[in-house]
Formats: structure tokens, sequence, C-alpha cells
């Protein structure tokens, strides 16, 4: 059986990560109001995702308030899908 990725096999990284999967940019905003999770551990979790090169995160000013976006990257793509591949073959035992 194959190991399951430590970093997408925590709740609120695999919610986030999957939005992304789902759209091709998502807000910061956008990521608390779907999880439902506090600010400050998105923040956490989103940067241990950047870190890991999961995903892209950018800063801009909308209507001269800040707003973050990030995108998922091409080892984020990788990652989910050989953590669900991966999941599949658990599931078939």
């Amino acid at each position: 059986m194959k190991d399951l990725d430590p970093m997408l096999h925590n709740q609120l990284r695999l919610s986030i990560m999957s939005l992304l999967v789902a759209h091709e940019e998502i807000t910061f905003t956008y990521i608390v109001d779907k999880t439902g999770a506090s600010r400050g551990n998105v923040s956490v979790q989103v940067s241990k995702l950047e870190e890991a090169g999961y995903l892209e995160v950018s800063k801009t000013f909308v209507d001269k308030k800040p707003q973050t976006s990030m995108r998922i990257t091409d080892n984020g793509l990788r990652a989910m899908d050989e953590y669900t591949n991966a999941l599949k073959e658990y599931l078939k035992l």
C-alpha cells in the first residue's frame, strides 16, 4: 500500500487543495467561507502548502483593499492525483 502524502492528509489542507482543483483561482476569503476554519488556521495551512510547492499565492489590491488569492501548481495537481489514487487503492482492499 502506498503511503498517503502527509501534506495532504490533513482535513483543512485537503479541503484547500480540493477547492483549488475545482477552481482556477480562489481567494483567501473564499477558503475561509467554504471551510468554516479560522483565518489564522487557513493562513498557517496555506503557508505550508505554499512552502511544499503545491500552490502559489498572490497579493493584490481590489478597490483599495488587499486581496490574497491562490492557484494550484503542477506539483500540487500531481500530488492530489497521487493522493486520490492511493486512497482508491486503500478502498479496493
